[in-house]
């Protein structure tokens, strides 16, 4: 018995204890809701790079650690207590982590539209490329144009130059008599 009033009491105690901190002070360079979004997108963003992506970035001078920070002049002490402060304001963050998915989902959408975009345009230039070696003979026979059969024809063409047809010129004339 005496252990379940110990038990309750210091719960209670806990309880009123946590609740009369009131959270955490606003702080003085607090960053904004809109910059928090954008600083969040960025990290989740490079959070997500592939890990040729990270080699590529890391390869251009870009510190994947300090990218975000740098990029916004914030610093990781200023991103932890705003970070803190919101996460506190359940409000608020749920306001902040709706933008994000919102945002996410619409850059993801318009990067879908852009790849079926390009991959229809690449069909296309590979169709035209196929078309381009499509080649009539003389008698309207489709042959297939590559480089192989091109460089035997420029060849069998300059053994023939001269053989079928020898111009006419006044020493084969005296010859002919």
């Amino acid at each position: 018995m005496i252990k379940r009033l110990i038990l309750s009491l210091s719960l209670v105690l806990l309880v009123v204890a946590c609740n009369s901190f009131g959270g955490p002070k606003k702080p003085s360079n607090l960053i904004s809701k809109k910059t928090m979004v954008n600083i969040l997108i960025d990290a989740r963003l490079m959070g997500s790079a592939t890990t040729i992506n990270k080699k590529k970035m890391q390869e251009h001078g870009i510190a994947l650690e300090s990218y975000v920070f740098e990029k916004y002049g914030i610093d990781s002490l200023q991103f932890a207590l705003s970070n803190e402060y919101y996460a506190y304001h359940i409000n608020d963050y749920e306001e902040i982590y709706n933008t994000i998915t919102d945002s996410l989902e619409k850059l993801k959408k318009v990067l879908n539209e852009q790849k079926l975009k390009e991959e229809k345009e690449q069909k296309k230039r590979d169709k035209d490329s196929i078309n381009a070696l499509e080649v009539k003979d003389s008698l309207g026979v489709i042959v297939k144009k590559n480089t192989l059969t091109e460089d035997l024809l420029k060849k069998k063409i300059k053994e023939d130059t001269g053989i079928l047809i020898n111009p006419a010129s006044s020493t084969n004339r005296q010859s002919l008599k």
